[in-house]
C-alpha cells in the first residue's frame, strides 16, 4: 500500500497560529483519513534531519520547554538563511580556490556559531518532542506531501535526500501571489518565497493546488521557467478547501462588543481577512463611504488580525468619523465569535485583489450568509452563480449592490445561497489523498469538475 506522508511541520511548531494556511493545514491533518482507496495517510513532520509521525498536533502545556523550542527554531532559521547565502555565493564563484575558501569559512561559521548551540537545544527538546511524535522510517515509493508553508522551513536538504532514496515529492501550492504581485509583501518574504518556488520547481514530482485557477497558474509558471517539455514530465492537480471552523466551541463566550453590534436592527456587512494591502480594505471603505453619502444605514464590520503594510489604512479607520457608529473593527476574534458574526451578518463582502482560494467565502456561504466578492477568476470558480460580483475599478459598483440589497431585500446573485452546498474538511482531505494517489499511479485522466458544489 502506498503511504502518503502529509507534512505539517510549521503548524506543529506553531500550533496557536490560526489564519490562512495554518487553518487549512490543521483542518486537513485533523480530518486526514487513515486510508483511502489503497493509500495509507500519515501526518508527519521533518525536524532536525529526522522524519517523525505526528501523534499529537496540539502543544504540551510546558512554557519553559516551549520557550526553549522557540529560541531553537529562530536559531535554526538563521542557520538556514546562512546556508542559502552560501549556496548563492557558491554558485557565483568560478575559481576553484575561492570556492574552497568559501566552503571552509562556511563550515567553520556553521559549527561555531550555529552547530554547537543548536545541537544542545535539540538534545534538550528531544524528550518533549517524542511525547508528540515518533520517529518514522521512510520507504521507497512513499509520497511526501508538502502541505505546510514549507518556505519557512529548513528541511530542503533532508527532502532532497528523501527524493534520492525513492520518495516522491508533492508540493501543495496555495497561490503564486508573492511572485505575481510582489508589491503586496515585504521584500524578504518575496525573496524567501521565490527561492522556495525555485526549489520545488527542481524537486517536486507533482503539484497540488487549492483551486483549478492556481493549478493552471502553476503549470504556466513552470512552462515559463523550465519549458513545456520539462513541465510535461510533472503532474498538476487541485483540491478544494473545507468550511468548518474547527476551533468553535458552543460554550465559549462571544465578544460582548460584537454581540452589541449585531443587536442593532441595521444591516451589517462583514469582511473577514487579515488586514494587509492585498485584501483591499481601502476600496471597501471607499464603497461604504459612497453608500453612506447616498443615505445608506448599513454597517461595516471588519474582522481580522493586523498584518503588514497597513499603517495608513489603520490610521484611516481609527480616525474615521463613522468608527463605532457605522464602522467597526475587531482584530482578535475567536472562532466562536467569528461563527456568531457569520450567523448574524446580512452579507459577506470580500474585495481582495487576488487570492488562491478565498476561505471566508465558503465559510460564510456554507452557513447561509450570501457573499459579494471582487470579480476575479478564482471567486467565479468557487462561487459560480451563487455570489454577487463587483468591479474593483469602481467603488460605486459595490455601493450600488449594497443599496439595492438594502432597499429590496433581494440579494443580487443569480442563484439563492440557500441552494449552496460545499465540501467539508473531511471531504477536502479525501480529495487531497485520492487525487494525489491517482496522479502518482498515472490513472486515466478524468476531467475534474470546476466546482466542489454538491449536485
Amino acid at each position: 500500500m502506498t503511504r502518503l506522508l502529509v507534512e505539517c511541520t510549521h503548524v506543529f511548531k506553531h500550533p496557536t497560529v490560526n489564519s490562512g494556511i495554518q487553518r487549512v493545514v490543521r483542518n486537513v491533518i485533523k480530518q486526514l483519513p487513515a486510508s483511502a482507496e489503497g493509500i495509507e495517510c500519515l501526518p508527519v513532520v521533518l525536524i532536525n534531519g529526522q522524519l517523525y509521525r505526528v501523534l499529537q498536533l496540539a502543544p504540551l502545556d510546558t512554557p519553559l520547554w516551549n520557550t526553549l523550542q522557540t529560541f531553537g527554531e529562530r536559531l535554526e532559521r538563521l542557520a538556514h538563511r546562512f546556508w542559502q547565502w552560501h549556496q548563492r555565493r557558491d554558485a557565483q564563484c568560478t575559481a576553484k580556490l575561492a570556492r574552497r575558501g568559501l566552503y571552509v569559512g562556511y563550515r567553520l561559521t556553521q559549527f561555531a556559531v550555529f552547530g554547537v548551540p543548536i545541537r544542545l537545544i535539540r538534545l534538550i527538546n528531544r524528550r518533549q518532542l517524542l511525547k508528540r511524535c515518533s520517529p518514522l522510517q521512510h520507504q521507497p515509493g512513499d509520497q511526501l506531501v508538502l502541505l505546510d508553508s514549507s518556505w519557512h522551513s529548513d528541511f530542503f536538504a533532508h527532502v532532497e535526500q528523501l527524493k534520492r532514496d525513492g520518495v516522491g515529492i508533492i508540493a501543495v501550492v496555495y497561490d503564486l501571489i508573492p511572485l505575481t504581485h510582489p508589491q503586496f509583501y515585504d521584500t524578504r518574504l518575496v525573496e524567501v518565497f521565490s527561492e522556495w518556488f525555485d526549489w520545488i520547481t527542481r524537486t517536486a514530482d507533482g503539484y497540488m493546488a487549492i483551486s483549478a485557477t492556481v493549478r493552471d497558474q502553476v503549470r504556466e509558471e513552470l512552462q515559463r521557467r523550465i519549458g513545456a517539455e520539462q513541465a510535461d514530465k510533472r503532474w498538476f492537480d487541485f483540491f478544494h478547501l473545507g468550511s468548518e471552523l474547527d476551533l468553535h466551541h458552543s460554550a465559549a463566550t462571544v465578544e460582548p462588543r460584537l454581540k452589541s453590534l449585531f443587536a442593532a436592527p441595521e444591516t451589517v456587512f462583514l469582511m473577514v481577512s487579515t488586514i494587509e494591502p492585498r485584501k483591499n480594505h481601502a476600496y471597501l471603505l471607499d464603497a461604504f463611504e459612497c453608500a453612506w453619502a447616498a443615505g445608506s444605514t448599513a454597517r461595516l464590520c471588519i474582522a481580522g488580525r493586523i498584518g503588514w503594510k497597513c499603517e495608513a489604512l489603520l490610521e484611516r479607520i481609527h480616525s474615521h468619523p463613522e468608527l463605532n457608529r457605522r464602522l467597526f473593527m475587531f482584530n482578535d476574534l475567536s472562532d466562536t465569535s467569528l461563527e456568531y458574526a457569520y450567523a448574524h451578518a446580512s452579507a459577506l463582502v470580500f474585495p481582495s485583489f487576488v487570492e488562491g482560494f478565498g476561505l471566508p467565502l465558503v465559510e460564510a456561504m456554507q452557513r447561509g450568509l450570501p457573499a459579494m466578492a471582487s470579480d476575479i477568476a478564482v471567486f467565479r470558480e468557487i462561487g459560480g452563480d451563487f455570489m454577487a460580483y463587483f468591479n474593483l475599478q469602481d467603488p460605486h459598483n459595490l455601493a450600488a449592490l449594497i443599496q439595492v440589497y438594502q432597499r429590496t431585500g433581494q440579494f443580487p446573485a443569480a442563484r439563492d445561497v440557500a441552494d449552496w452546498c460545499w465540501i467539508s474538511w473531511r471531504e477536502a482531505s479525501g480529495q487531497l489523498a485520492t487525487r494525489s494517489l491517482h496522479q502518482v499511479q498515472q490513472a486515466p485522466r478524468v476531467q475534474a469538475r470546476p466546482h466542489a458544489h454538491c449536485s
